[in-house]
């Protein structure tokens, strides 16, 4: 037979890798940030057009590459960073595969400028799907420039499957939130579509934190800072009441390269035990130093899991670290049996004498002098209002007066008093009796319903009833939301909310949706800007559904809570007269049918 294993071409063997490497936009932001950190630049400059998909652009003023390197640069395998295996037990840097500017130019036009502090011009190339178009000297500033335009364009089919360009944003954003929170020293800025989103200057790491996440965020941190033998640990935890319930303000730093960790995020949100109410997950912003022989960067495509030689030693330290950082702080409770220097007697008053205090009593004193006076005055008074209350009945007729008694007798289950009653079981269900049987509703399921069908009424049909806020509501908010909450403000107008002033780091509401109670506020908006910057897709009729799916979901009544006969009989009459009783928002069964038939055969009648 003849041979049929062969080589693959260079550009196949390329795309292949670029599917590891490059998932989406943010890949690409990843590595070329990692680089020009790499390159010792201590101020750069991102770039990005329609989420990444028309242009990705990082400009640095590092070391730059001769052109011999520049060229070298985009060969599979070839690196600066490491020479040979020893060295991946003892990384200093961000990257080391030599893989990443092979798998970005093998899937998307290229453009490089760079140059050498010491060369007189740099060098200029251009790149089409790993094919070098011309390669020549130009004038250019010290640093590296490095352009990525039409991602994915010689792979449709990766192309149709990104997302949309609010959620391709969201993760750029997240990835130069990482690297930006990895380096506070190094000045960053972050453009899209012409609009400056971030403008971070060189600063500590408290002052990095605050730019990123707002003003506000300040008085939420808790310093963190512990050295070992085995690790140091530096950075901040936010108070309890600060806590979230979505897991966006999580970041573990590992020698200031950002990680995803379950073992030790698990160590943190045990130090939170009791503080945290439940469904709320703590922010933190952890920095942990240790030996580069003690951990394996090499496991993932990414880097962003690693292994470390004893992770139940790190998961002790840094789970007692916190905790004594929240009860230094008075966050957290503590038990101090050291005597506190505040209750230690003045040196000046050591040596005077303590007086006993001098009683004085005055012994003409009588409580009961006056007593019968006091008597008779109550009598007096009590016996004219008393006749001014008989006075009141003069000519009345009680005897004449029909009380109505409810009976109970054999006719109480009549066909003239019988009517539908419902009950509520386990705190979970609501059951009703049918003309053909029982019916059993999921009252949380059932509200997110009839709240979902209101809320797309609202804000498709009708203008919705608004409740004026007597003190209006500040909420703080990091600057990508602000910016999708701008997007969708008049779509929460037509829901019932009023913005009185929206900044750059937070809202100012004054009025809510009626039904809605004011210390919600907060968490509804958080999970509606998760709902939507997750699911979001194209189309803007999409876009209303989301947000009617998520009010719904986050205010409808929740599993346990009593329902009195009330508030059950209007679940149960609202429920069936919406357009799709039968199922919840989110596609499941809201309510059982049980009839007749089937409850004489569990009898066998």
């Amino acid at each position: 037979m003849p041979d049929i294993i062969q080589l693959l071409p260079d550009h196949v063997a390329n795309q292949i890798a670029a599917g590891e490497v490059v998932q989406r936009p943010a890949s690409v932001v990843k590595e070329l940030l990692e680089n020009a950190i790499d390159a010792e630049a201590t101020v750069i400059k991102l770039i990005v057009k329609e989420a990444g998909k028309t242009l990705i652009q990082v400009t640095d003023n590092g070391k730059g590459m001769s052109s011999t390197d520049a060229r070298l640069s985009f060969e599979r395998h070839a690196t600066s960073k490491i020479k040979k295996a020893d060295d991946l037990f003892n990384i200093h840097t961000k990257g080391f595969r030599g893989e990443a500017l092979a798998s970005i130019a093998a899937i998307a036009h290229v453009d490089l400028k760079s140059k050498q502090e010491n060369q007189e011009l740099g060098t200029y190339i251009k790149i089409e799907g790993s094919n070098i178009i011309f390669q020549e000297n130009i004038s250019t500033p010290k640093g590296t420039s490095i352009a990525v335009k039409h991602l994915f364009y010689n792979i449709p089919a990766r192309r149709n499957f990104l997302k949309s360009n609010t959620i391709e944003t969201r993760h750029i954003i997240n990835e130069f939130q990482r690297v930006a929170l990895a380096h506070p020293t190094i000045s960053f800025s972050l453009y899209h579509n012409k609009n400056e989103i971030y403008h971070l200057s060189s600063s500590n790491l408290r002052q990095r934190i605050v730019a990123v996440f707002g003003k506000k965020t300040n008085e939420k941190l808790v310093p963190i800072n512990e050295v070992t033998d085995i690790i140091e640990i530096n950075g901040f935890v936010a108070k309890p009441e600060f806590a979230k319930k979505k897991r966006g303000e999580q970041f573990f730093f590992v020698n200031n390269r950002f990680i995803k960790n379950t073992y030790l995020n698990h160590a943190v949100t045990s130090a939170f035990e009791s503080l945290l109410s439940s469904g709320y997950h703590p922010s933190y912003f952890l920095y942990l130093t240790v030996p580069p022989k003690s951990i394996d960067i090499n496991i993932h495509p990414t880097k962003t899991e690693i292994k470390f030689d004893d992770e139940k030693t790190l998961y002790a330290i840094l789970h007692s670290t916190i905790k004594h950082s929240l009860g230094q702080y008075n966050v957290g409770p503590v038990l101090d049996f050291e005597r506190s220097s505040s209750l230690d007697t003045p040196y000046s008053f050591k040596s005077k004498k303590s007086n006993s205090p001098k009683i004085t009593v005055n012994p003409d004193f009588n409580p009961f002098k006056n007593e019968e006076s006091t008597k008779s005055l109550h009598f007096h008074s009590k016996q004219t209002k008393n006749n001014q209350w008989e006075s009141l009945y003069t000519d009345t007729n009680i005897h004449n007066v029909e009380v109505e008694a409810e009976t109970v007798n054999a006719s109480l289950f009549s066909e003239e008093t019988k009517t539908n009653k419902t009950y509520q079981i386990h705190k979970k269900y609501i059951v009703s009796s049918i003309k053909s049987g029982i019916v059993y509703i999921n009252q949380n399921l059932a509200h997110q319903r009839i709240l979902y069908e209101e809320f797309l009424e609202n804000i498709t049909v009708k203008e919705a009833t608004t409740q004026q806020l007597l003190f209006p509501l500040e909420i703080s908010f990091i600057k990508n939301d602000i910016e999708l909450i701008k997007e969708i403000k008049e779509d929460l107008e037509n829901i019932g909310f009023k913005f009185d002033k929206i900044s750059e780091d937070s809202i100012i509401i004054n009025g809510i949706p009626t039904g809605i109670i004011e210390s919600q506020i907060t968490t509804i908006i958080e999970q509606l800007l998760e709902d939507i910057k997750n699911d979001i897709p194209n189309a803007s009729f999409s876009q209303l559904d989301i947000m009617a799916k998520s009010l719904a979901k986050s205010l409808a009544i929740k599993t346990g809570t009593v329902l009195n006969l009330k508030e059950q009989e209007e679940i149960v009459n609202k429920l069936f007269i919406c357009k799709q009783p039968d199922l919840s928002p989110f596609g499941k069964t809201t309510f059982i049918t049980i009839n007749i038939e089937e409850i004489d055969k569990i009898f066998n009648n």
